[in-house]
């Protein structure tokens, strides 16, 4: 893995990282598969380096700012709401995608919450701006996150550090029993009106999205077309998430040749 030549085929494709939200930690690769580990530094790079990258991020928050003002002209019954991720949709994570990735190491629980612990992610372009506008004409923001508890007084900490408004423990909802979110998005709309949902995976929307193969996601993509952009906003994040293991059917106990061999035989060539 120490080669060049390696680190540049690396660059076909966007990522093998397991998202702490979807996968156990993996073991380090052997030398032979050379789509990973260190396809998520380049997905990394972009992410950090990219104008492109904070284009979409203004273009997707510069909608949400739409759909908000459309939603204070409306009457509503209950408070309105915006329930948003964190990681990848308000909080920059990629510094730990190039720390793991360059010592070729996928997601690991330990390094996780070494990183979280420091409280120091940046913000998603446009995030916070967007959120404080919303605060300030009354709307609620609630964060659904997959981090643990354990990491609740640290998450909130990083969020507080920017000033994102409702950063407190009524309005950051972690992780249970499930990485399944509807439940928490439920508890929310008995008590508030929600007018966004923003994220970085399918799942952080609706419950239909979890766990789908890679043909469902896609299916039940083209039948929700009109709600992104208008309920449903969304980050790009190129590093994690369902995408990947559901080209591998989320068995986690794929070894990684079987996993690089299902990443080849999906890319696209031409001939």
């Amino acid at each position: 893995m120490r080669y060049k030549n390696i680190l540049l085929t690396c660059a076909l494709l966007t990522g093998m990282i397991a998202c702490k939200t979807t996968q156990p930690p993996a073991s380090q690769t052997s030398s032979s598969t050379v789509l990973q580990p260190y396809g998520p530094a380049w997905a990394a790079l972009w992410q950090q380096k990219a104008a492109e990258y904070k284009a979409l991020c203004f273009q997707a928050y510069n909608i949400a700012r739409i759909r908000v003002d459309e939603s204070l002209s409306q009457s509503a019954t209950l408070p309105l709401a915006i329930v948003t991720d964190i990681d990848e949709t308000v909080l920059d994570n990629s510094p730990y995608t190039v720390h793991t990735a360059l010592k070729g190491e996928g997601y690991a629980e330990k390094t996780w919450m070494e990183w979280t612990a420091k409280a120091i992610a940046d913000t998603v372009p446009g995030a916070l701006s967007f959120l404080q506008y919303a605060a300030a004409k009354g709307i609620h923001v609630f964060y659904i996150t997959n981090r643990a508890e354990a990491e609740r007084a640290v998450t909130l900490q990083n969020l507080q550090r920017w000033h994102f408004p409702d950063a407190d423990n009524e309005h950051l909802l972690l992780k249970t029993t499930t990485s399944g979110k509807e439940s928490r998005r439920q508890q929310v709309a008995q008590t508030h009106k929600i007018i966004l949902l923003m994220g970085d995976n399918l799942s952080d929307f609706a419950a239909i999205f979890d766990k789908q193969p890679v043909d469902k996601r896609e299916q039940i993509t083209q039948q929700s077309a009109a709600d992104f952009g208008n309920r449903f906003i969304v980050l790009p994040n190129p590093m994690y998430g369902d995408w990947l293991p559901a080209m591998f059917q989320y068995n986690y106990k794929r070894t990684p040749g079987e996993i690089d061999s299902l990443l080849r035989g999906a890319l696209r060539d031409y001939k």
